[in-house]
């Protein structure tokens, strides 16, 4: 397998098993043990801490559902750019909103670095909050 190859198949695996399969148990396969959040929500950068925003991240939105619109690939840098699209309810305070049992949906782009051994070691990304408060605010 080239390294094309690799990082494509490493970034369709995660999103795959991690995104649409809500397979957490496979979360430590993908994810480099050094692994770093670059996340601008201000928490943790640690695997560790990133495991833990998925996981609420699903019991808020336990219907989410994520599908993904393009995976561009970057062999030279070890990187993909996944552009996404998800919806789902949301059952559980979010962004200090009390629930509010709507359906929403939202957009987003993640960029992942592989390494050699196809494990993510660092992540970025990116959603339209402001679309999704505008969503969970109006009546």
């Amino acid at each position: 397998m080239n390294r094309y190859q690799q990082i494509q198949e490493t970034a369709q695996r995660w999103m795959n098993v991690i995104w649409t399969q809500y397979d957490l148990a496979q979360f430590d396969n993908i994810h480099h043990p050094d692994f770093i959040d670059h996340s601008p929500a201000g928490r943790d950068s640690s695997r560790s801490a990133y495991r833990e925003s998925v996981i609420e991240l699903f019991n808020i939105f336990p219907d989410f559902r994520t599908r993904v619109e393009d995976i561009v690939i970057d062999e030279i840098q070890g990187k993909a750019a996944i552009r996404w699209s998800a919806s789902g309810t949301q059952a559980g305070e979010f962004l200090g909103l009390a629930a509010t049992h709507k359906l929403i949906s939202f957009e987003g782009i993640e960029i992942i670095s592989v390494d050699q051994h196809g494990m993510i070691t660092a992540r970025w990304g990116e959603w339209d909050g402001l679309n999704l408060l505008q969503q969970i605010t109006t009546e």
